[in-house]
């Protein structure tokens, strides 16, 4: 009876309960060798794996497979390979959603996205940095502080370097002035130089201060662009300067119109006077020829009596009557008789 009751096979109730054990412990299996294989992966060509042993440090695998603990014994992060550049754009440097909109009743708001130069100009730098990861323990250390840092650093060369220079040395916008200082032409291509130079050195301070980011800069590319009202006043002046530029040649070329007539005038009046003048000195000297000759007599004492001789008898022809007198002879006085009278008209 008890050999029959032993044999005797297990009920519906009692398989299912096994059967939903074994696929339990099945599934627990799967789950446990899913877990203790989950960090086992292949690392990509152009990355680097760094391995966080109970969220310390612990090595940095190059390409290839990597073998380490599951989470949360091993924690893997990937970063860049030393040869992969990276490209960010720096946004902070860019003028605000709400100062795009016309929303700039604030002295923040009215500012942003523009810098001041050494000259109290404005200007606006568009800055996208080239970095690779050079030290992937700091990288990681610094996770998502490495960006905003980035751009806090990027910030603070753009203000030093815009600070340091005058507007006409950061991009052309006066051409008409500097168009011949080669000075001014290798000052604006040093920009970017310059600014590159500038995060480095903060870079060098962070690491020398104890807070690397395990980054190093490739190249900086700068975009310096001037803000759109001053764009629009820059254009009315130049238009302004060729205009004045424009009716100063118009009124150099009417001057000089002018002043060739005058100069055609001038010499006209010059040679007609010098001509007139020559005529008259003419007529004087052949008028005073004879004066000339009766003062120069001295060497012809005839000479004064000829001339009167000549003279005179033209001049008395010329009157009515003559009555002579000698010089010597002063007893008698002469009285003039009157003049004819003329006939009555009938």
């Amino acid at each position: 009876m008890s050999e029959h009751q032993v044999n005797k096979p297990a009920g519906p109730w009692t398989q299912s309960i096994r059967l939903a054990f074994y696929a339990l412990y099945a599934l627990t299996l799967l789950a446990a060798a899913s877990w203790l294989f989950s960090n086992i992966r292949q690392i990509p060509a152009d990355s680097r794996a760094v391995v966080l042993h109970f969220g310390a440090q612990q090595r940095v695998d190059e390409a290839g497979l990597l073998l380490t603990w599951p989470k949360p014994i091993d924690d893997v992060v990937m970063v860049p390979a030393p040869d992969r550049v990276i490209e960010h754009h720096v946004t902070a440097l860019l003028r605000s959603a709400d100062a795009q909109r016309g929303d700039d009743s604030s002295d923040a708001l009215a500012g942003s996205g523009y810098l001041l130069t050494g000259d109290a100009g404005v200007v606006q730098l568009d800055i996208s940095v080239f970095y690779r990861v050079v030290t992937p323990m700091a990288y990681v250390l610094q996770g998502e502080h490495v960006m905003p840092a980035l751009d806090r650093l990027v910030q603070r060369a753009a203000i030093a370097v815009c600070a340091s220079r005058d507007l006409d040395t950061i991009l052309v916008a006066r051409p008409e002035m500097v168009s011949g200082d080669s000075n001014v032409a290798q000052q604006r291509e040093r920009l970017r130089a310059d600014v590159q130079h500038n995060i480095e050195q903060n870079l060098q301070r962070l690491a020398l201060a104890g807070s690397p980011l395990g980054i190093t800069l490739e190249r900086v590319t700068v975009q310096s662009t001037l803000p759109e009202t001053t764009v629009t006043a820059f254009n009315a002046v130049l238009t302004a300067s060729q205009q004045a530029s424009q009716a100063i040649a118009n009124a150099n070329t009417d001057a000089s119109l002018i002043r060739q007539k005058s100069t055609q005038l001038a010499d006209q009046l010059r040679q007609t006077a010098q001509a007139q003048a020559q005529e008259k000195v003419a007529k004087a000297q052949s008028d005073t020829a004879l004066v000339n000759r009766l003062a120069g007599s001295h060497n012809d004492p005839d000479l004064l009596a000829r001339v009167y001789r000549e003279r005179i008898a033209a001049i008395l022809a010329q009157a009515e009557s003559v009555v002579t007198v000698s010089p010597q002879d002063d007893a008698n006085l002469i009285l003039q008789a009157a003049g004819k009278k003329e006939p009555s008209k009938p």
